[in-house]
């Protein structure tokens, strides 16, 4: 990752900001003495020239104002000057933190919203099953529902700064996504068909989320939560027909699970619609 270098990279803001901007432009542009009398400023400069920050706070507001940026636009159509102009800074101040340009910028945010999404996954390993997937399925998609544009972008592989950096944060996520599913599971060595399992319902989630987008965010995001809760359950009992860890996992977790809760009412919505299906038994 090249989050790391933009920080090293970045001076402590020792002398006034508005010195250190006018040090880090381009020949090309004066410096603001030698502007004609009264003439003023890029605006950016002027709103962050009387802000004094510490490295890290500077690095942070840039990072959260790039965020906030990618997280409405695909990548391509965000600017450096998009960035500065968002955290009321300079260009200059931006290649100071981040000399790489737009590229460091975008995998930096990126981390950071990597970071963010990780920690969706995180739970308390107590209470029935389904509740716990439906709490972090609302953190999930209360994020999808902020970050639409970009997290379409990012998980539809179509940004042109993408890079073999940017696609390995994404399948950090997913990695992380699958571990802790897995801890709730409480199996200490799951076996290849639980991991698949697993795997394949975390791209199920990615999938319906990309098409819940597209669909102008229909139907009700609680909907969506409970049918995902709803996908998690089924491929669980199909794997535990063939599986006997999944078997036992089903059924330890069956045992928790309240019968007017999730599971229950997708178990009083099956067996009709099995009955209707009796010739096939």
């Amino acid at each position: 990752m090249t989050t790391g270098s933009g920080t090293a990279s970045a001076p402590p803001e020792a002398t006034p900001p508005a010195a250190a901007s006018a040090a880090a432009r381009p020949a090309a542009e004066p410096p603001p003495a030698a502007r004609p009398p009264g003439t003023a400023g890029p605006p950016a400069a002027r709103r962050g020239s009387y802000r004094r920050l510490s490295v890290e706070a500077r690095r942070a507001e840039l990072l959260t104002a790039a965020l906030g940026l990618f997280a409405h636009r695909v990548p391509e159509d965000v600017s450096l000057d998009d960035v500065a102009a968002a955290a009321g800074a300079s260009r200059p101040l931006v290649y100071r933190y981040f000399p790489g340009g737009k590229q460091q910028l975008y995998e930096a945010a990126l981390r950071s919203a990597a970071d963010e999404l990780e920690r969706c996954f995180e739970e308390p390993r107590s209470g029935p099953l389904s509740g716990r997937l439906s709490r972090v399925l609302d953190r999930y998609l209360a994020f999808v529902d902020e970050h639409d544009a970009g997290f379409s972008a990012l998980l539809q592989s179509g940004s042109v700064v993408e890079t073999s950096r940017t696609n390995a944060i994404v399948d950090e996520v997913r990695r992380t996504a699958a571990e802790e599913i897995l801890l709730h599971l409480a199996v200490k060595e799951p076996g290849v068909r639980l991991r698949m399992m697993v795997r394949t319902w975390i791209t199920a989630v990615e999938a319906a989320s990309l098409i819940w987008l597209d669909e102008e965010k229909q139907p009700p995001v609680e909907e969506l939560r409970d049918w995902l809760v709803d996908h998690f359950v089924a491929l669980l009992t199909a794997t535990a027909t063939t599986d006997p860890q999944a078997a036992r996992v089903i059924r330890a977790a069956l045992v928790i699970e309240p019968a007017e809760g999730p599971v229950g009412r997708l178990a009083r919505r099956v067996v009709p619609a099995l009955g209707e299906a009796s010739h096939l038994l």
